[in-house]
């Protein structure tokens, strides 16, 4: 079955497989330029995303708004990426995957440039949903593709990589826009987020191969919104929806308020190191490809519960009074999280039977609609009740996430 075909029937999708060039073999160079294009793609998706992340309590000061106003510029990138997912999943069925996802980082790209000429909060506003809306083609696409071109053996540590890029990126382009805003403005900083994107859009597009085994096939609404509704029905996929839309509001939510708790006494940090302790990103370098790789040997549901276990004592350790431990206990969430989210991301593409794009396409839309909705819950629980607050609205979201870990046991692929 094609990434980017909705194959109708069990007997149909062999008989197409049958005519399909082989996967990328494991080591040849079609495979491993596959994977340090997505790799990229990955980079410049969260960097320009997340970027910044370190900056809220400037949008604070700047525009004179609350930090769950302030939340919105993140929220609003979320929110956006989540409509467009599914959209950009159906015109890849159509274009290919390839010209997809290099027109969605172009287009971030230039979203993020604009950003840095905004003229007041709602024109920024508007802008970064207009970033996340263009953005959507990489997520919504990349690991459909690698799970149809890949064989199957290498699709866990193949996505690991992805979401290592967008550990990179996440972690590079906190720390450059903390830095920039302190010497500059944020205005500077987005505009540092724009050139960054526009030269992974180009190496992207040089490196990334055309894929041998898409089928265009014509955009037909009703036929994708009944694909879309099967596949939301198949075993396993409405929990791992829902693992993906709390684990990734848990992580935004922590790292969104976690930089309105430095700049405040008694830490009083400033962006750019506030931006440097978003360098523990650096830890889903490892997480990711490594929780990957043993879920391929081991089995999902094991790893899933080892990083659901570290990311619970990360959470812990941030109520900490001390600064040492608050940035052990963000190493920690850090790992666990992006450990988690690969192994939650290969299981889709393994347990998808329908249409594997339309799968991580709708696993994603969880995914970033958690960032949107909980990030913005996250402000009103941080003036409720300041960072103990945050920790207790967490703490809740990591409980449902522990439930529906416990309830994928009996999944194909949580054992080996």
């Amino acid at each position: 079955m094609s990434s980017t075909t909705f194959s109708r029937t069990a007997g149909a999708t062999t008989a197409s497989a049958a005519t399909l060039p082989a996967p990328f073999a494991a080591g040849t160079p079609a495979h491993r330029a596959a994977k340090w294009a997505l790799f990229v793609g990955g980079f410049a998706t969260f960097a320009m995303f997340h970027g910044p992340q370190p900056m809220l309590p400037l949008f604070v000061q700047a525009f004179g708004i609350s930090p769950a106003q302030a939340s919105g510029v993140l929220s609003a990138t979320a929110g956006a990426m989540a409509l467009g997912l599914v959209p950009a999943g159906l015109l890849a069925q159509r274009f290919g995957p390839k010209p997809v996802m290099v027109a969605s980082m172009m287009l971030g790209a230039l979203a993020s440039l604009l950003c840095a000429v905004a003229p007041n909060y709602d024109v920024l506003f508007v802008l970064r949903a207009l970033l996340g809306l263009s953005l959507a083609g990489i997520p919504a696409v990349g690991a459909a593709y690698l799970a149809e071109e890949m064989e199957p053996a290498t699709l866990g540590q193949a996505i690991g990589l992805i979401i290592a890029g967008n550990a990179t990126g996440g972690m590079t382009s906190r720390l450059v826009c903390g830095v920039l805003a302190d010497w500059g403005s944020w205005r500077l900083a987005f505009a540092g987020l724009g050139v960054l994107g526009l030269g992974a859009a180009l190496e992207f597009w040089r490196a990334l191969p055309d894929s041998r085994r898409h089928r265009p096939r014509p955009l037909d609404a009703r036929a994708a919104a009944a694909d879309l509704l099967a596949v939301a029905r198949e075993p396993g996929m409405g929990l791992l929806f829902a693992l993906g839309l709390m684990l990734m509001g848990i992580f935004v939510c922590f790292y969104n308020y976690l930089g309105f708790r430095l700049v405040e006494a008694p830490f009083a940090l400033s962006h750019s190191a506030i931006g440097a302790i978003f360098l523990l990103y650096v830890v889903g370098l490892v997480s990711s490809p490594w929780a990957g790789r043993r879920a391929d040997r081991i089995g999902s549901a094991p790893v899933l519960a080892g990083m659901l276990a570290l990311a619970a004592v990360g959470l812990a350790l941030t109520a900490s009074a001390a600064l040492p431990v608050i940035v052990a206990g963000v190493g920690l969430l850090t790992f666990g999280f992006f450990g988690a989210h690969s192994v939650a991301s290969s299981w889709v593409g393994r347990l998808a039977r329908r249409s594997k794009t339309l799968a991580s396409a709708g696993y994603l839309t969880a995914y970033y609609l958690g960032a949107s909705a909980m990030g913005w819950l996250g402000g009103h629980a941080w003036t409720a009740g300041g960072w103990g607050g945050v920790l207790g609205f967490l703490g809740l979201l990591w409980a449902g996430c522990a439930v529906v870990a416990w309830r994928m046991r009996s999944l194909p692929g949580a054992r080996r």
